[in-house]
């Protein structure tokens, strides 16, 4: 039985030395002095606040995209052991001892190492030779804005790597398709190109532009599949299937994995949850949690509540009243009511409070058992501390005369009789009978005497009102605008109907049992309306750009300044790369354009597989470039050069691509080809040249001088930093 152990156990393996050199190589340029220099470059004193957060499990939102990335980066300094206590404060700031640098750029770095095997398999995926193949390797190793971006704690890099795995991924299924249709390795990349997608978008939005392209691509391969008589109805569906759920499904259920790891890691109150709800805000540990835990759920007559509006904008602010008055005359000569003023303010203060009193019964307190309100119910709303009604009618407002004023009633005996019934509309019910919540419900006020909705307008008062902002009530309210909506925050239920005693008791905590817990589903749509929608202002940029500048690289990014020497780091492209990039674009389109026309005249100027591999090839690298690329021109925000490093990076692989069709297919001459070979050499050459050049600007050693700075400035609009002597 153990005859077997007589022979030695042999295992052999194929090893492809071009990858494993190419890999190492790319490990030595990303990897080489990652710790250098030891302070804040560029964006990573914005990365670096929230990598803090996550390491002290603080809430935060981030509006530039989903959160697997900043995930990816707070692993690194998880592995790193960093506690999170840095000041992320100015760009160059020294780091202290307790911040692992090497560790939290070690990601960036070996995803952006990846990417130059990655463009080798790529190539080869798509049937070019291993020449082209590692030509398009080199030139992705030696160009020296992926190599900057790579070193650092940014995402791009991370980014790339997902989009390029994902292209390979499909490339490897498609592949395998003919002759290997659902094996285990069909399956493999098949489900991989799915995983890669999701990773890619979950890291930035702008993988979403590659995910498209191979949902197209995919599709288009789909409808191709239906004309073949060969496969039966059930293989096709059974093919479809496949693809609905490695390139949908599973993607989706990703994605939705990122924000529920997200959500699980940070579950403490911070600065950034003052922009959710109050539901939101209520589920996270501490800050408004502390306050409305154990509040009653049920708003009932003779409740206290505060109500927040729920735009939030241009801040957070609660219905707020005190004893001032609206002028009798506002600057423009306009007349008031001379009414107590109502404002929206945005600060806790013991003047937001209001109690829900029911019109036809005179006490102030709840009931036992209390008597909830529900959707309909027409209510008066008394203000806690003055005691008097919230009131509008047909006076306009003091900064919105089509609108109507909104007071607390003051009878002043001058035949302006009290309009203070109010009807509550819950605007995500669920029923017609449906109870006011406390902070789960979202409601309209509706004036009973006018039909005019109390509403947010958003502008500031005057310095009568205290630089507060306007509460007006609404005539016109086709549908509902949140600026119209409100929720109960804080909630009690009043015991005091003596005034007195009741204002001790709205200066005094909520005391009561109840727990309210959102579900994640409605935890992630909240949030990732919040990504989509919350814009910071754009500010102009001293390294902005436009999507033009990039093309032809006129513009650069000063990403680091040593403070003495004149050592610095700069975002900045091989030139000889990005000038034959758009080279071998224009040159691909013009061959399409020629081939299309004269195919179109039956003359076939290439073999019919040789046509396929140009437009496959096409479809991936300048098709790549395109949907990376274009979307630009259409986006209303700061942009900035790292923003086509996704659409450069496919466009780099389309150099080689047609270097190799032009020596196979137009260059038929022993003559032609060996002066393309010649070429191709002196250019790969001076590609090498340039990456020696700027490569102090791309790892920030050695420093140079003044002299050699000027020397680099190849193009009067690159900021070069020069210090004074």
């Amino acid at each position: 039985m153990l005859g077997f152990l007589k022979e030695p156990v042999v295992v052999t393996a194929e090893i492809n030395v071009n990858l494993v050199a190419l890999s190492v190589m790319g490990l030595i340029s990303r990897l080489w002095g990652l710790c250098y220099p030891r302070a804040v470059v560029f964006d990573e004193v914005y990365y670096g606040q929230f990598v803090s957060l996550y390491m002290k499990r603080i809430f935060f939102v981030d509006d530039s995209g989903p959160p697997f990335g900043h995930m990816l980066l707070a692993l690194g300094g998880y592995l790193g052991g960093f506690d999170g206590n840095f000041l992320w404060n100015r760009i160059g700031a020294e780091y202290s001892m307790n911040v692992p640098v090497w560790s939290l750029r070690l990601l960036p770095a070996l995803a952006g190492a990846l990417c130059v095997p990655l463009a080798y398999q790529i190539l080869v995926e798509l049937h070019f030779s291993h020449c082209a193949a590692l030509g398009a390797a080199l030139l992705i190793l030696l160009e020296n804005s992926l190599i900057t971006q790579s070193r650092f704690m940014l995402l791009e890099s991370i980014l790339i790597f997902f989009i390029l795995l994902a292209v390979l991924s499909y490339l490897k299924f498609y592949n395998l398709q003919k002759h290997s249709a659902f094996s285990g390795s069909w399956w493999f990349w098949l489900l991989l190109t799915g995983v890669a997608c999701s990773c890619a978008v979950g890291v930035k939005y702008m993988g979403l532009f590659t995910y498209m392209l191979l949902l197209a691509t995919a599709g288009l391969h789909f409808w191709h599949m239906i004309g073949d008589q060969n496969l039966s109805n059930i293989s096709l569906l059974c093919h479809f299937l496949a693809r609905g759920l490695a390139l949908i499904i599973i993607p989706m259920g990703l994605y939705l994995s990122f924000f529920y790891v997200h959500l699980a890691l940070l579950y403490r109150s911070g600065p950034h949850d003052q922009i959710m709800t109050s539901a939101f805000q209520a589920s996270l540990e501490g800050g408004l949690a502390r306050i409305t835990q154990g509040q009653p759920l049920e708003v009932a007559y003779g409740s206290q509540i505060t109500l927040r509006n729920v735009l939030g904008k241009p801040v957070q602010c609660w219905l707020h009243s005190h004893t001032n008055t609206y002028p009798i005359r506002y600057e423009n000569g306009r007349g008031s009511s001379h009414q107590q003023q109502v404002t929206c303010y945005p600060f806790k203060d013991v003047n937001n409070w209001w109690i829900v009193k029911d019109p036809g019964m005179q006490q102030l307190v709840v009931s036992n058992p209390p008597r909830p309100v529900r959707h309909g119910h027409i209510v008066q709303l008394v203000h806690g501390i003055t005691t008097r009604y919230l009131n509008t009618h047909d006076v306009a407002a003091p900064l919105s005369p089509h609108s109507q004023e909104v007071s607390c009633y003051i009878d002043y005996n001058i035949s302006m009789p009290a309009q203070n019934l109010w009807r509550v509309e819950i605007v995500n019910r669920e029923s017609d009978t449906d109870v006011w919540k406390t902070i789960l419900s979202e409601v309209r006020f509706v004036h009973v005497n006018t039909s005019a909705v109390l509403k947010l307008s958003g502008a500031s008062l005057p310095e009568w009102g205290y630089r507060q902002l306007e509460v007006v009530g609404e005539k016109l309210s086709k549908g509902y605008h949140q600026s119209m909506v409100w929720n109960v925050e804080e909630h009690r239920y009043g015991k005091s109907q003596e005034q007195k005693e009741r204002e001790v008791e709205l200066h005094s905590p909520t005391q009561m049992d109840i727990s309210k817990n959102l579900s994640f589903m409605a935890k992630f749509t909240e949030l990732q309306w919040k990504i989509l929608t919350l814009k910071n202002e754009d500010t102009e940029h001293k390294y902005s750009s436009s999507a033009l500048d990039w093309i032809t690289m006129d513009t650069n990014i000063a990403y680091w300044l040593h403070p003495t020497s004149g050592a610095q780091i700069h975002l900045l492209g091989n030139v000889a790369t990005w000038a034959s990039a758009n080279a071998a674009a224009l040159v691909y389109l013009c061959l399409s354009l020629w081939y299309l026309l004269r195919r179109r005249r039956k003359i076939y100027d290439i073999p019919e597989d040789a046509w396929q591999l140009w437009t496959s090839a096409g479809g991936v690298c300048a098709g790549g470039w395109a949907v990376n690329y274009l979307p630009f021109f259409l986006m209303e925000k700061t942009l900035f050069l790292y923003h086509y490093l996704p659409a450069v990076t496919f466009q780099i692989l389309l150099i080689p691509v047609v270097l190799q069709h032009l020596g196979d297919h137009l260059c038929r001459s022993v003559l032609l080809k060996s002066m393309l070979s010649a070429l191709t050499v002196a250019w790969l050459s001076s590609v090498y040249f340039v990456y020696c050049t700027f490569s102090p600007l791309s790892y920030g050693q050695p420093a140079l001088s003044p002299t050699e700075l000027r020397a680099l400035r190849w193009k009067d609009t690159w900021n070069i930093l020069i210090r004074k002597q």
